[in-house]
């Protein structure tokens, strides 16, 4: 149960902060060239607490989550109707909950559900080479179904595996790192910042085409540096005495084979909605809801609804899946979409506005972008505030045009889009999975390592790495 509780407030901690695509509506009436630093305050203090709440005062977090919330967004609504008018302030709110709310949490929605009804059943040996193995399979599917989605389909197969061996922390904090994080970084379905990109305009294959080289390079070092470090502990472990397999050896078989062929058809819709233009749109209160969107939202939570119909409750049960994830997501959600919107109307000013400061730092001689200045502050600010928002925030100070990004800067966005991905793996915190993968491994008797043990292997691990990656395809 206590498991169930810390997945659900890590699930929240990055997928929620996706939500950071919200702010298109508000800050086309809001004046960011004016506002100051005070409006960007209710959304840092909701990021710190969503990421402080379930390390240091869970149970307080647990009972009041939601109130926290509710609180942080009030201090951007109740002011930004005073300054500005009801009009837009209401405007900006129904923006964000039927342009990109719904949307991001329908497909969240979707991808939980179709991916928890996936058992990975049986068990093997936990050797290096099976060990890579299972890395590189759970890499794959983390562009296919989240990173959240693959850590929860491979988690429990990869403790079961190595559940016998003295030292197997270790391989945890790897899967973290390519399962968790690099694995996602090939589609918009793998990581939320992505998806917040496909929101915003960028291509879905976009992704797929400029980021596979970043991929390739950073998880084939980090999977390098896992077969050597696993090597050196398997070895160490032939002298000492054989502990019993609590789990023994048996046939490895997939179970709810039935939710392969759903995953293809939520990505079937998103395709769909991404080429299908009928020009067609119903207004709410000004905001303009394109009629692909709505068929593509209703295609995908059906497909979801066919997954519960479908699936045997202990497959489910088997997997450790239960509701609480998603129902605190949806909660958060809505609090970030609301406090994020003021944070975009001043990025949107550029060098004019409050965070003119942070626009030199990423820019060039000659107005240029840094790209490498990109990489490593989207990475070490998505270490510990959560990748999407992080990713929306550099997108906005890129430009935040989704056709000049995708062209005439296209280093760009793949330097935001990789140091995003990439480096929400350095803390626990970095992304929604990292703390989910940890709390079920400590409930499974893995000796995981705290959060700053965890930092010390994220820093000679992955740090070296991204240097290489920075100098290669950014300097």
């Amino acid at each position: 149960m206590k498991g169930s509780r810390i997945a659900a407030a890590s699930l929240a901690l990055a997928c929620l902060l996706a939500s950071a695509s919200t702010a298109l509506a508000a800050e086309q009436g809001l004046p960011g060239a004016t506002m100051s630093l005070v409006w960007a305050l209710p959304f840092a203090g909701l990021l710190l607490s969503i990421a402080t709440g379930p390390l240091l005062y869970p149970h307080l977090w647990e009972q009041h989550y939601g109130k926290i919330t509710a609180g942080w967004a009030a201090l951007v609504v109740v002011p930004m109707a005073l300054s500005f008018g009801f009009d837009i302030s209401v405007e900006a709110v129904l923006h964000t909950l039927l342009l990109e709310y719904m949307s991001f949490i329908i497909l969240l929605f979707a991808l939980f559900t179709i991916s928890g009804g996936i058992l990975v059943a049986g068990n093997i040996q936990g050797t290096p080479l099976i060990n890579a193995g299972l890395l590189v399979i759970g890499a794959l599917l983390a562009s296919v179904v989240g990173t959240t989605g693959a850590s929860m389909i491979m988690i429990r197969p990869v403790i079961r595996a190595n559940d016998n061996r003295p030292f197997n922390a270790h391989v945890i904090v790897f899967f973290i790192f390519l399962v968790s994080n690099i694995g996602g970084s090939l589609t918009p379905l793998g990581d939320p910042p992505l998806f917040v990109g496909f929101l915003r305009g960028v291509d879905f294959f976009w992704t797929t085409v400029h980021l596979w080289r970043e991929a390739l390079l950073v998880g084939g070092i980090v999977l390098a540096a896992f077969l050597a470090v696993d090597w050196h502990f398997h070895r160490r472990e032939s002298g000492q005495p054989k502990v019993k397999d609590p789990t023994p050896h048996s046939k490895v078989r997939i179970r709810g084979l039935a939710n392969i062929a759903l995953l293809a058809g939520v990505i079937a819709a998103i395709l769909m909605s991404a080429s299908w233009k009928p020009g067609v749109a119903f207004s709410v209160y000004g905001v303009h809801v394109e009629l692909q969107n709505l068929v593509r939202d209703a295609i995908i939570l059906a497909l979801a609804f066919v997954s519960l119909a479908v699936t045997r409750k202990e497959y489910r049960a088997a997997n450790g899946f239960s509701w609480g994830p998603i129902l605190e997501v949806a909660k958060l959600f809505a609090g970030i979409f609301v406090c994020i919107v003021p944070v975009i109307a001043i990025l949107r000013a550029g060098l004019d506005g409050a965070f003119a400061p942070l626009v030199g730092l990423v820019t060039g001689p000659g107005g240029k972008p840094d790209n490498l200045a990109y990489f490593w502050l989207t990475g070490v600010l998505s270490s510990f505030l959560d990748n999407a928002p992080t990713y929306l925030v550099f997108f906005e100070l890129a430009g935040g045009d989704p056709q000049a990004l995708m062209t005439t800067f296209a280093t760009t966005l793949v330097a935001i889009s990789a140091g995003a991905v990439f480096m929400g793996a350095n803390t626990y915190i970095g992304n929604a999975p990292n703390f989910m993968v940890y709390a079920i491994a400590r409930e499974s008797g893995v000796r995981m390592p705290g959060f700053f043990g965890y930092m010390l292997w994220s820093s000679a691990m992955l740090i070296p790495t991204f240097l290489i990656a920075g100098f290669v395809f950014f300097a």
